[in-house]
């Protein structure tokens, strides 16, 4: 049992650590294009409070023997942070405000939950009390992807939901999952069985949306770099998508 619960410790980190990292695409992509389109700033943001406070519930004095839980969610806690730093930089002004003022908030609310822990409760007490607020966040941070599946389900598109971030959010939390029922935490089992079925519902709509837009996208590439009717002339390509058998008498066939 002792030997299970190593193994998926580690591979929770190790997964843990690709989730933290998937997003490095998308922000190549901001920087690129010096924007941050419509990706969203919540989830980072959220999941640092996560890295807070399950970094914080891991320390021994808390919660003993969960030492794989302060290093992968200490990582975390940078990694997230240099991602906000970014986003803090190239987002609209209105955006900024948004996710500056929920980062004061996130802060705030990491800072008490120290505070309480350190001077007002003691022994299982103290365990309990920290083990409740990183399951809520946990689960909060879990759940922030919600507005982005929506986004999906709307526009019948992936674009804004990367791939990396659905399989290692899936894949991150069954192994912490695992990890935590073998240890018998609930703190650590529940918030993450609920990031695990919501990574395989991510994963779902990835492989409905992702087929029928990749699909109609190359059938429309098709159409404009090989358009030819049967005379042998290019067709012109309207605003829909379809080829114009009927060209234009401005010169441009």
């Amino acid at each position: 049992m002792n030997i299970a619960h190593l193994i998926f410790g580690v591979l929770g980190n190790a997964a843990a650590l690709f989730l933290f990292l998937a997003p490095v695409v998308t922000f190549k992509r901001i920087i690129k294009n010096k924007s941050t389109e419509e990706f969203s700033g919540i989830p980072y943001v959220m999941t640092l409070l996560n890295n807070l406070l399950s970094a914080w519930y891991g320390i021994p004095f808390v919660s003993p023997n969960n030492m794989l839980v302060i290093t992968i969610n200490g990582a975390g806690a940078v990694i997230e942070s240099v991602y906000i730093l970014i986003f803090l930089i190239l987002a609209p002004k209105k955006e900024k405000l948004k996710i500056g003022g929920l980062l004061a908030l996130i802060l705030s609310i990491f800072a008490a939950v120290a505070f309480v822990s350190l001077f007002a409760l003691h022994d299982n007490k103290r365990k309990i009390f920290c083990g409740i607020a990183a399951s809520v966040f946990s689960v909060i941070m879990y759940g922030s992807p919600l507005s982005v599946m929506r986004v999906v389900i709307k526009t019948k598109s992936v674009e804004y939901m990367p791939f990396f971030l659905s399989l290692f959010c899936f894949l991150c939390g069954t192994s912490w999952f695992i990890f935590g029922l073998l240890g018998r935490d609930l703190f650590l089992a529940v918030p993450n069985g609920f990031g695990s079925a919501l990574g395989a519902m991510q994963l779902i709509l990835y492989w409905i949306y992702y087929d029928k837009k990749d699909g109609d996208e190359k059938k429309i590439t098709h159409s404009i770099e090989m358009g030819l009717n049967g005379s042998g002339k290019p067709h012109q390509i309207s605003k829909d998508g379809k080829p114009n058998t009927h060209p234009s008498l401005n010169g441009q066939v």
